[in-house]
């Protein structure tokens, strides 16, 4: 597990994606592996033609398809290799001397699945080729990399800053406490102030949860603000951070409580949607 891989693909949010590569791998002190995955396109089915045409005719346009297919298959693996080329070189220009670069056939997630083992930390982008000019638009792999895969997830927006301070969300259940340990032990967010929120629910025993998942990340040298909310945790969460001026977001996805629920299904897709400003969900 010491590797940040970055999935880049053909859209403008490579940028984005690269730079908060290089912040990670610069706040972890890991090496870096670019990720571009060449899907393979379905090729046209021409079945239905051999009643219209000839066998000859038939013949020489499946030819002149698989010549096609052909060509396009070798355009799309010299595209892939410039892109990485190019983003390999950001990246170095950018600090960060320990990268190399991968080019897999299939499907992103499938590939991110198998290299796994390898990863400390997984960078993607929020939106794919089709969507990248759209705000709200969602990678439609993201939901099922966040399921397949147990590796901390940086989604990133169009645009990465580095961030000043982060949010993180918490019930006072025992994955809560695991999400605020896998922070305090990553070490990627060190150093930046902590928003650590709780949405009210008339417990006071979690309200003392809070207070001492308060005093276990300032004794870890953390400079911790706590806030209880109140409302539906969707619109809390997301008033809170806009009010707050918070740049970055930590997500727990395991566990059985509300902020489960709310972090996979369509609550899920809601809040990556939502966010502007970089998320990172722990599984």
């Amino acid at each position: 597990m010491n590797k940040i891989i970055a999935c880049i693909g053909g859209s403008a949010i490579n940028n984005a994606v690269c730079d908060a590569t290089c912040w990670v791998a610069q706040r972890l002190e890991k090496p870096i592996l670019l990720l571009h995955t060449l899907e393979r396109n379905q090729r046209q089915n021409t079945d239905d033609l051999s009643g219209a045409i000839g066998l000859g005719a038939q013949t020489e346009l499946l030819e002149k398809m698989a010549q096609l297919d052909e060509e396009r298959a070798q355009l799309a693996l010299r595209y892939a290799k410039a892109l990485v080329h190019q983003f390999e070189q950001n990246i170095r220009a950018a600090g960060c001397d320990q990268v190399s670069s991968l080019l897999r056939h299939g499907d992103f997630v499938e590939a991110l699945v198998e290299l796994e083992a390898d990863a400390r930390f997984m960078v993607v982008g929020k939106s794919g080729q089709d969507h990248a000019q759209e705000l709200t638009a969602l990678g439609s792999h993201i939901e099922t990399l966040i399921r397949q895969v147990h590796t901390s997830i940086l989604i990133a927006p169009h645009v990465f800053e580095p961030p000043t301070n982060f949010m993180l969300a918490y019930d006072g259940r025992e994955t809560a406490d695991r999400s605020l340990e896998r922070v305090i032990k990553g070490g990627l967010l060190q150093g930046l102030e902590c928003h650590l929120v709780m949405v009210r629910n008339d417990n006071h025993a979690n309200e003392e949860a809070l207070k001492r998942a308060q005093d276990r990340m300032e004794a870890e040298g953390y400079s911790v603000k706590t806030s209880l909310l109140d409302g539906p945790i969707f619109e809390s969460l997301q008033q809170y951070q806009r009010a707050q001026s918070i740049n970055f977001l930590i997500m727990g996805a395991f566990g059985h409580s509300k902020i489960r629920r709310m972090f996979l299904g369509s609550n899920t897709i809601r809040m990556i949607q939502s966010a502007s400003i970089p998320l990172v969900v722990l599984r």
